[in-house]
């Protein structure tokens, strides 16, 4: 059974929903079948979630070392870092002492992943204003992973259901998202696409490339980003070999993605892909007034190693409740583990 990849889970922020859905979703038989899952942070935290889940009857095991874990269904790996002062702490408050666990639970998986310990990451949701008061100033965990892994070339793919994109820009400004549609950076997220969709098995991946401007332009009409910038890129990944196609107007592309005419989507900016796969991940149960799955997940492109996330926040509002969804921590493992079984695939 040591074919299944280590895959080291950050616990994220203490005073989130990341412990809790840790130990919701390690208590799932699949997730031993398919890897050999080790959760980083503070092992005080895992237990709280015990009690809080009424929980009896799962075991934790402290760790200093990857080597020790049992990976047994039934005991959970902590590597134990001893980071949170339980006697300042409170379930749903941003605080310096959550903010620096946090960032160091994310940086100590990045170590162990870059030093060959473990075979793939995934990130439980952190608080950025948590983080900085810290004084980590980060935006989140994709720059976190960039600047610890020095990797310059980078993108950010939303995954969920048969849906995927990738994102040309993300946490800018409309008006920035817009100034960096240029070419290079087109082309470097179609050929992360494809790679990615590779790696997860499919074998000649159909890369849709939407376009900035409604209509994709309509031939200049509406702008000409897509004639300038976006179509060279198109038609330089097609003489690679990658089965490239677009632009697309993005009001359509969506649809046809989810009725199988692409394998994943480029898409121009933030909320152009976010919001179709949050639509289509966050159900809200009106009559029960809330939230019920929460699937999508969140993948870093270009590292040198393999980085997950859930694609939802740190629910300060629910923490310590026990009453969070973890179907997105679920994908996340399993996404992980395609990709740690697949890695080489494509290079």
């Amino acid at each position: 059974m040591n074919d299944r990849p280590i895959i080291g889970i950050s616990m994220g922020d203490p005073a989130g929903c990341g412990p809790e859905l840790s130990v919701k979703a390690l208590r799932n038989p699949d997730v031993y079948k398919m890897c050999r899952p080790l959760v980083v942070g503070d092992a005080q935290l895992i237990e709280d979630s015990l009690r809080i889940l009424k929980d009896t009857t799962t075991k934790i095991n402290r760790i200093a070392n990857v080597k020790d874990a049992k990976f047994e269904l039934g005991t959970i790996d902590v590597y134990h870092m001893d980071l949170v002062d339980m006697s300042k702490f409170e379930y749903g408050k941003v605080s310096a002492m959550c903010g620096e666990a946090a960032f160091q639970a994310v940086v100590k998986v990045i170590d162990l992943a870059m030093k060959g310990e473990i075979d793939a990451t995934v990130t439980n949701a952190l608080n950025k204003e948590a983080i900085n008061l810290a004084g980590h100033h980060y935006s989140g965990h994709t720059e976190i992973y960039a600047d610890y892994t020095h990797t310059k070339k980078y993108a950010m793919m939303l995954a969920g259901s048969d849906l995927r994109v990738v994102h040309v820009s993300t946490h800018v400004s409309l008006r920035e998202a817009c100034e960096r549609a240029k070419k290079e950076r087109e082309l470097e997220c179609i050929r992360l696409a494809n790679m990615a969709c590779k790696q997860l098995g499919i074998e000649n991946p159909r890369i849709g490339v939407c376009g900035l401007n409604p209509h994709a332009g309509e031939n200049g009409l509406f702008g000409d980003e897509e004639i300038n910038e976006i179509n060279p890129a198109i038609e330089q990944a097609k003489a690679e070999g990658i089965n490239a196609i677009g632009s697309l107007p993005p009001d359509t592309a969506f649809s046809k993605a989810r009725g199988g005419w692409y394998d994943a989507l480029v898409v121009q900016y933030h909320d152009q892909g976010h919001t179709p796969l949050k639509v289509l991940g966050f159900v809200y149960d009106k009559g029960a007034q809330k939230w019920g799955a929460v699937e999508g997940v969140n993948i870093t492109l270009g590292l040198p190693i393999i980085r997950v996330s859930v694609d939802h926040g740190t629910a300060f509002g629910h923490a310590g409740q026990g009453i969070q969804n973890e179907l997105s921590l679920l994908n996340s493992i399993d996404y992980a583990t395609k990709f740690a079984k697949n890695r080489d695939v494509g290079k």
